[in-house]
């Protein structure tokens, strides 16, 4: 990574820019331990509430400091102004490269300019930044085929394929100002479509557009909310089979509003409900017969990928992507390192979760 004389000469203000960003509400994350010998890397995670953040946050500092790299992690815990400050004191500080994991993808744009006018490499991680073009690389999982493994395990509990039906179903999305929502619904409607368009699907509340089922922040109580208002206007007197779901926390709202209503007896059986990040919460619902389907993304990959962008960087070696043509930021197309998502449930949730080390079987137990 090239020496910068701008960047150096910015460094001295670094700790009267710390000093203003705890007067405005920074939080979360640290300066790491790491030599430095091989670049300093900024690493702007949007929140500590989600354990996924976390352990990309950590993956990413143990294996970057364990090849020679400085780190500095902060977590925004979503709030837009306080990354957009970790960000400008990420820039004053002089780091080489910036992985964003943003809050809100489309509002830091101004601060994007600033990071490319110090010559400073800007790698979206998991979440795509919109609207500038000073994003170099993107590294994801492939939201596309997230919404397609989701839809089609419900797909394959319900028989579609065979013409079984008509079931009821509801629709859930993800964050509005997260663009791999969009994406994850794309995938979604991608198999469910056909079976709307025939009747055997039907969603009685008549909400399937994606604005109509998004769901800020991706938060479980705001999704609570909406499927209480759901049960009550549409299914006092209909079975509803099952849910899309875009995320394990809106996953397990869901399910305790079916359960307020009765969902979860004998009788009266959960539908079908998909999540998404294999959360421990979200794991045990499974284990619990409840939720019935997670996407599993190894965040540990993601971080290998992702450093194997920095090093490429650092070597002034060909960067390494295996997409260049669906990831537009509404300005360029971005480079992006896609990542392979695995579907879980009871039956694999062993072999995917616990004998590849991601979690322990105390980490799943009640």
């Amino acid at each position: 990574m090239k020496f910068n004389m701008k960047k150096a000469a910015a460094v001295v203000a670094t700790l009267a820019l710390g000093v203003l960003l705890v007067g405005c509400g920074s939080s979360g994350g640290s300066d790491s331990g790491g030599s430095g010998d091989k670049g300093y890397v900024g690493i702007a995670m949007p929140t500590k509430s989600a354990e996924r953040w976390i352990e990309d946050g950590n993956n990413m500092v143990d294996q970057l400091e364990e090849l020679g790299y400085k780190t500095d992690l902060q977590y925004g815990e979503d709030k837009v102004e306080n990354q957009v400050a970790q960000i400008e004191n990420m820039i004053t500080k002089g780091v080489d490269t910036l992985v964003i994991a943003s809050i809100d993808g489309s509002a830091l744009t101004d601060v994007l300019e600033k990071a490319h006018n110090e010559d400073i490499t800007v790698i979206a991680y998991d979440r795509l930044l919109m609207n500038s073009e000073y994003v170099d690389y993107y590294a994801t999982f492939d939201n596309f085929s997230v919404g397609v493994l989701q839809a089609s395990y419900i797909e394959d509990k319900l028989d579609l394929e065979n013409g079984t039906g008509p079931f009821n179903i509801e629709l859930f999305g993800g964050s509005p100002d997260d663009n791999n929502a969009l994406i994850n619904y794309n995938g979604v409607m991608s198999v469910f479509q056909p079976y709307f368009d025939s009747g055997q699907l039907v969603c009685q509340s008549g909400q399937t557009d994606f604005n109509q089922i998004a769901t800020l922040r991706w938060d479980g109580s705001t999704a609570q909310a909406r499927m209480d208002n759901l049960l009550s206007a549409n299914y006092t007197d209909k079975e509803l089979n099952a849910v899309l779901s875009p995320y394990d926390p809106i996953s397990l709202g869901i399910i305790s509003s079916l359960k307020g209503v009765g969902y979860g007896s004998a009788d009266q059986p959960l539908p079908v409900i998909t999540g998404q990040d294999a959360t421990i919460a979200g794991v045990k619902s499974i284990i619990a017969g409840e939720q019935t389907q997670t996407i599993f993304k190894d965040t540990r990959v993601l971080a290998e990928n992702t450093i194997d962008m920095i090093e490429a960087l650092a070597n002034d070696e060909e960067v390494p992507v295996n997409d260049t043509e669906t990831y537009d930021n509404g300005v360029r197309v971005v480079p992006t390192y896609l990542a392979t998502p695995v579907s879980v449930d009871k039956d694999n949730y062993v072999a995917e979760l616990i004998d590849t080390g991601y979690y322990t079987e105390a980490d799943l137990s009640n």
